[in-house]
């Protein structure tokens, strides 16, 4: 995240709390994975917290960061869209969970082959990532990230779609070289829209035109 450690404690610590709060009130458990995600990120900026304390490199800290942000959210954010959605959930969330299971797969490796590192940069953080196909790698990414969440038919996971997908655009044109710090950073902040979701309870498909329950 920009600024500094402490910004990053602050704000993790704030948005896991918001997520506590969530998870509380989940009313079904296959929401709990979707309900997580203020929890997992708001932790995740407490982890950058302690990468910010080292000084960067290629510690602990920077490859627990890099495990969250690249093939754990991968496959975090298409599973729990897909568990939640209503039953039958539509075909096209397959599309995005593939993607998700694909990029996880190829980020797993890149992080357990070649180490991540990290460099404090003024008041960002900027991540190494040695990636082959960089550029499909990150497609594949965002389909299984922002794509899954724009693909439901839920509004309010449409619209944290679209938040995250514009903060996307927004931090890579301002921290390019800083963009996955920040990035998570500003889908951090978005998440907490979860908890609204959560506290609305599951959404009933609509039902047919002319059809009757007796």
């Amino acid at each position: 995240m920009c600024w500094s450690a402490t910004a990053d404690l602050v704000a993790g610590s704030g948005i896991a709390a918001i997520g506590v709060v969530g998870l509380a009130q989940v009313r079904r458990a296959r929401d709990l994975p979707l309900a997580a995600l203020p929890l997992l990120l708001g932790t995740h900026q407490l982890i950058e917290a302690a990468v910010w304390h080292s000084g960067g490199g290629a510690g602990p800290a920077t490859t627990a960061w890099a495990v969250v942000a690249m093939p754990l959210l991968a496959l975090w954010v298409p599973c729990g869209v897909l568990l939640a959605a209503p039953s039958p959930a539509p075909r096209r969330l397959l599309l995005p969970l593939v993607a998700g299971i694909a990029t996880a797969a190829v980020l797993a490796v890149c992080i357990a082959v070649r180490p991540v590192t990290a460099e404090v940069r003024g008041h960002t953080v900027g991540y190494v990532v040695h990636l082959p196909l960089p550029g499909l790698v990150i497609a594949g990414y965002l389909l299984a990230t922002v794509g899954a969440l724009l693909l439901t038919t839920d509004p309010l996971l449409r619209l944290l779609g679209a938040l995250v997908g514009a903060g996307a655009l927004i931090c890579f044109l301002l921290w390019k070289l800083e963009y996955v710090s920040t990035w998570c950073a500003f889908a951090a902040v978005s998440a907490v829209l979860m908890v609204g979701w959560v506290r609305r309870g599951p959404r009933k498909p609509a039902r047919a035109p002319g059809l009757r329950t007796p």
